[in-house]
């Protein structure tokens, strides 16, 4: 499978790494390995970001090379030979031609010639760049590389003197979506939202949570999304109130809401949204009153998301109104600015409001710079996701309120003079939700 982004953007990429690093320096990635399922039955493969970022290479059994200034070529990759009869059995190899051809790499060899050839691309190197605690084989093949350099100290072979993690710089260069990148993401941020729609149009009473995980994947997969973008949540009822709850058994019953947290990944991109809405397509008043807390708490935090804001400014607005919503209801007593101090609000709303959003659902990126929160720049995306969530068994509150969990997750990317919300498409208000179920 070939990116929906050209060829040169990956080399831009490279480029700008390379750039980076410096003289006199390697930088050594791994793909990612594949997984076993149970028996003989694998996972379905999905490229590591940060390998793939770089090299746009899907495959498996893979390293990547790159070497600033080397007169034979910067890019080095080792891959899978061409096989026709493991072709036959698990799809087309690239081969050592094509990741030249197709991938833009300066040289290739046999993944089979690894540990031969590695070492000698290392020597004479100061400074080695890679990620270790990945993945262990790996990191004790670096290890070995390293020592067989060192065993030849006596014949003038200089291992490395500096290991350095290649993370801190590749995932600066990740944290800023170029143009094609927002592109891909608008695309799986439409999906997703369309998605959503189609959950909401279908649900009813009676039916089985894993039945609208069922339509949000069909409507992922027949617009080219391979997969979700993580595990799907359909929560509803009580299961609302488990943050990470992907058990999605649960039959539905009238008077429920269901909260479903779900996003398609295109091209190694992801989209991540929630939304919360009755099964039966009407908000009791206990429901709605938390959830119009919710939203306006959502609405506001994102119209904090502007370059001249910080990172933590959306979440710091969105705990204030939440805590104030829940005064007013009664399900807290005393100031806000003690309930806020105290933390009290955490029994009902005990996560941040978002996260960076790209490659990965929780994407790469430093969230402070300097031990102060880092200012948010143009070319970022996060997500903004307040919640409320009153626990069954949360006898602090009246038994009206117990067991109501609600969240509401978009997409926001940051402009130069502001922001964009990607996934706008999926309806968050009370009238719009109720009206497109009633349709």
């Amino acid at each position: 499978m070939h990116s929906l982004l050209p060829k040169q953007q990956f080399s831009q990429r490279r480029n700008a790494l390379m750039q980076w690093m410096g003289a006199d320096s390697i930088a050594i990635l791994p793909a990612a390995p594949q997984h076993i399922r149970n028996r003989d039955a694998d996972y379905r493969y999905r490229q590591d970001s940060d390998f793939y970022y770089l090299s746009g290479f899907a495959e498996p059994e893979a390293v990547l090379c790159l070497i600033p200034n080397r007169p034979l070529g910067e890019v080095v990759l080792f891959c899978r030979e061409r096989d026709k009869e493991r072709e036959l059995w698990d799809g087309y190899r690239a081969g050592l031609e094509g990741v030249i051809e197709l991938y833009g790499a300066d040289e290739s060899y046999p993944i089979s010639k690894l540990d031969e050839i590695m070492p000698t691309l290392m020597e004479g190197k100061k400074k080695l760049y890679v990620n270790l605690g990945g993945q262990a084989d790996f990191d004790n093949k670096v290890i070995q590389w390293l020592n067989s350099i060192r065993a030849k100290a006596r014949q003038g072979a200089k291992a490395p003197a500096e290991l350095l993690m290649l993370n801190h710089l590749l995932h600066e260069l990740r944290l800023y979506k170029s143009a094609e990148e927002l592109a891909v993401m608008r695309k799986a941020a439409t999906i997703s939202a369309n998605a959503h729609i189609k959950a909401m149009q279908k649900a009813q009473a009676g039916m089985y949570e894993y039945e609208l995980e069922a339509e949000l994947i069909y409507e992922f997969m027949r617009h080219g999304c391979v997969a979700p973008a993580y595990n799907t949540i359909v929560g509803s009822g009580h299961n609302a109130c488990i943050l990470h709850y992907v058990d999605n058994r649960r039959q539905m019953q009238k008077g429920d809401l269901v909260l479903i947290d779900a996003g398609a990944e295109l091209d190694h991109y992801a989209a991540d949204i929630t939304r919360t809405f009755p099964v039966s397509g009407r908000f009791s008043d206990e429901q709605k009153a938390l959830y119009d807390i919710v939203l306006e708490a959502q609405l506001a935090a994102i119209a904090e998301v502007h370059p001249d804001n910080h990172w933590d400014k959306p979440h710091t607005v969105a705990v204030e109104i939440l805590t104030q919503g829940l005064l007013d209801l009664g399900l807290l007593q005393g100031s806000l600015n003690d309930n806020i101090e105290q933390g009290l609000y955490r029994d009902f709303y005990m996560h941040r409001t978002g996260h960076w959003l790209g490659m990965d659902v929780h994407d790469v990126g430093d969230y402070k710079v300097a031990d102060e929160w880092r200012q948010l720049e143009a070319g970022m995306v996060l997500t903004i996701e307040p919640g409320l969530y009153i626990a069954p068994d949360n006898h602090k509150v009246a038994a009206k309120w117990r067991g109501i969990g609600i969240r509401i997750e978009d997409d926001v990317l940051v402009t130069k003079t502001g922001h964009e919300v990607l996934t706008d498409a999926a309806p968050k208000s009370v009238i719009d939700i109720e009206q497109l179920m009633k349709g």
